[in-house]
This record gives C-alpha cells, sequence and structure tokens, in this order.
C-alpha cells in the first residue's frame, strides 16, 4: 500500500481505532475495575476512601480514550456510527446515564460524613464499573453473530432488531469476560496502590478475576471454532474503492471465523497474549509482585482486543439479515481527504494525550493507605 493512499488511511484508522479502545481498556479497566470491587474489597469507610482515592485523581483523564474512540468512530466510521448507535440506541443510553454516577459519586460520596449516604455513592459508583464493561463486551460478542440490518437503495440503514435480541448466551458471555477483564485490571492497580488488607484483598480479586478470564476467553473461543458460522467476502470488495457497503458479495459458512489465523499465522499473537497475559496476572498477583501481574493483566486486555479485531478482519460490523450489507473496514468510511485530515491529527494529539497521561500519574502516583486517608480526611475524595 502506497504512503497515504485512500487503502492505506483505511488500514490506518483501523489500527489506530484499535490502538484508541485498548487505551481506554487498559486505563478505564482499572479504574471501573477498582469501583466494582470497591463494596467488597473496602469493609470499613476508611478502607473504600483508600479505593477511591487510589483512581479518583485519574478516572476523568481516563475516560478521554472513551471519547476519542467514539469520536474517531463518528469521522472514520461514520455508516457504522449511525448503524451502531441506531440499532443499539436503548443499550448505549443506558450506559451513558451509568457514566452520569461516576462524577456525581467521586465528588459528593465523602462530602456528609453519613453511613447511609456514602453506601449509597459506593454502590452508585459499583454500577458504572459493572455495567458499561458488560455492555460493551456484550456489543461485541454481537458483532460476531451479526447484526440485524439492511440498507435500501439511499444508503439508509434499517434495523429490525432490539434490545432483549442482543442477549443471546455467546455475547452474555463475552459480556462477562470484559466484568471479569476489567475487574482483574482493578485488582491488579489497587495492589500496587494499596498496602494492608486493602492490598491482600485486591490479591485475593485478581486469583478469581484472572482465572475468570481465561476459563470466558476460552469458552468465546472455542465457541467460535467448534459452533458459530462466520462471515466471508466472496467478490465485490475494492479496498481503494468507494465507500459502498452494498457491493460486495458476502456468505456466512461454518468456520469462517477462523479463517483469518490459516491465512496470517501471525494473528495467534492475539489469543496468546489473552492467555498467557491473564496467566502471567494470576501467578505473579500470586507471588505478591503487584507491578508484573499489572503487566500481565494489561497483556491479557491487549491480547483480547486484538483477538476480536484479528478475527472479525475486515469486517466491522457484519449484517445478518442481508450479509452483502455488512460493513467492512474498506467500504464504511469517510472520504481520502477526511481520513488524511485526521490522521495528521491523530499524529500530533494522541502523543500530546500520552506524555501528559504519564506526567499525572508520575506526579500522584504511591501508596494510598488508610493513615493517609485518615490525616487528610477534609482534603482528598
Amino acid at each position: 500500500m502506497e504512503f497515504l493512499s485512500y487503502e492505506y488511511l483505511k488500514f490506518a484508522w483501523w489500527l489506530l481505532i484499535g490502538v484508541l479502545w485498548i487505551g481506554f481498556a487498559i486505563t478505564e479497566g482499572f479504574d471501573m475495575g477498582a469501583a466494582m470491587l470497591l463494596p467488597f474489597i473496602g469493609k470499613t469507610d476508611a478502607e473504600r476512601r483508600v479505593v477511591i482515592n487510589a483512581v479518583a485523581p485519574h478516572w476523568d483523564g481516563n475516560q478521554v480514550w472513551l471519547i476519542l474512540a467514539a469520536g474517531a468512530l463518528f469521522a472514520a466510521w461514520p455508516i457504522v456510527y449511525a448503524t451502531t448507535f441506531s440499532g443499539m440506541y436503548l443499550a448505549l443510553l443506558i450506559l451513558l446515564f451509568t457514566l452520569f454516577l461516576r462524577p456525581v459519586g467521586f465528588d459528593y460520596r465523602s462530602k456528609l460524613d453519613n453511613p447511609r449516604w456514602r453506601n449509597f455513592w459506593d454502590w452508585a459508583l459499583f454500577i458504572p464499573g459493572v455495567v458499561p464493561p458488560l455492555l460493551l463486551g456484550v456489543a461485541m460478542g454481537n458483532l460476531f453473530l451479526g447484526m440485524p440490518f439492511h440498507f435500501d437503495d439511499f444508503l439508509r440503514s434499517y434495523y429490525e432488531g432490539g434490545f432483549f435480541g442482543l442477549l443471546h448466551p455467546f455475547a452474555l458471555v463475552a459480556g462477562l469476560l470484559g466484568v471479569a477483564m476489567f475487574m482483574m485490571q482493578g485488582a491488579s492497580y489497587l495492589m500496587i496502590r494499596t498496602e494492608g488488607v486493602v492490598h491482600d484483598r485486591a490479591k485475593t480479586a485478581l486469583k478469581f478475576s484472572s482465572l475468570a478470564v481465561i476459563v470466558l476467553f476460552a469458552i468465546d473461543g472455542l465457541w467460535l471454532w467448534m459452533g458459530m458460522d462466520g462471515f466471508k467476502v466472496v467478490s465485490g470488495l475494492d479496498p481503494a474503492g468507494p465507500s459502498n457497503p452494498t457491493l460486495k458479495q458476502v456468505v456466512i459458512e461454518s468456520g469462517a471465523w477462523m479463517q483469518n489465523y490459516a491465512l496470517y499465522p501471525i494473528i495467534w499473537i492475539g489469543p496468546i497474549l489473552g492467555f498467557a497475559g491473564a496467566a502471567l496476572a494470576w501467578l505473579m498477583g500470586a507471588a505478591g509482585k503487584a507491578s508484573l501481574a499489572f503487566l500481565g493483566s494489561s497483556l491479557s486486555l491487549v491480547g483480547v482486543i486484538l483477538t476480536a479485531g484479528f478475527t472479525l478482519f475486515p469486517f466491522v460490523m457484519p449484517s445478518s439479515t442481508n450479509p452483502n450489507h455488512s460493513l467492512t473496514m474498506w467500504d464504511a468510511t469517510s472520504s481520502a481527504l477526511t481520513l488524511n485530515v485526521m490522521f495528521w491529527s491523530a499524529m500530533f494529539f494522541v502523543p500530546i494525550i500520552l506524555a501528559y497521561t504519564f506526567w499525572c500519574y508520575r506526579v500522584m502516583w504511591g501508596k494510598v493507605t488508610v493513615e493517609f486517608v485518615e490525616e487528610n480526611k477534609h482534603s482528598v475524595y
């Protein structure tokens, strides 16, 4: 592919959107994971404030990755964005409203010295810790099943499904995998940032969540390999051609999702990282090596996301009602000019985001202890 050709830009944006979702999973993974563990790891008010203060200075910066990923999806793949937000409107609305609880919970939870008030907000923070990874995992699972949409002659999208139609058993397993991944990330992060009983409980949570990731990832993988039909482009797809998803021919056949692994053996790195990273997190967590456990957890998240992207390639959103209208990275993109402008914008702004993110963590790093919270109870979260 010629550098900055239309074909190159389409492929580059497939990679960049993947990077943004990986950034979201690694960073939001540990703060949402810590939030879902909050009512269980913290038995006293001071212990819960330890968990909150380990992530509260960073959660809003972490959410930049989600905003960037959604914005890039809108700008680079507008048809995908429109079809997704139309068809999964209720699910995404639920996700959005749960996210509203986060800033309110972090800011107001400790304002009143009232046990009922604080317990209410602890559970209010638990909800946006669990719901987003669950719904995003369910959405990802449904991509492998195919979404019930098609286009008319004017390329208007028609979605024929509903919210409860998303709750296929395979998709639910993928949703539980998302929850387990974020729990593992949160537990390994809390091991790094805390001491004493909070650290020990996070260590226990890491053991269970990393094993859950291995088991759930294996179930979904075996399901794809042995029991699910996949999508395959057989003709009409031009990587350098116009963005019209109705010009190709797609078939549904057994084993189609695994064909990329036969064509490009290098992509086995995805599932290998997924399993090996979770195993490393379990082993290093059991050994008390928190930093290596967090490294393993992060690698596992990277591996799972890469596995999903590699398996779907080149599909972005397959259609179950009219497979020929499935959306791929080659025929669902914006214009060459739009992708070009966005590409150079990303090359400029993403390094800046990475730089200030690392700076913020460097400045605010260190152990959060019960003693620290007690000594600064009026100035911390």
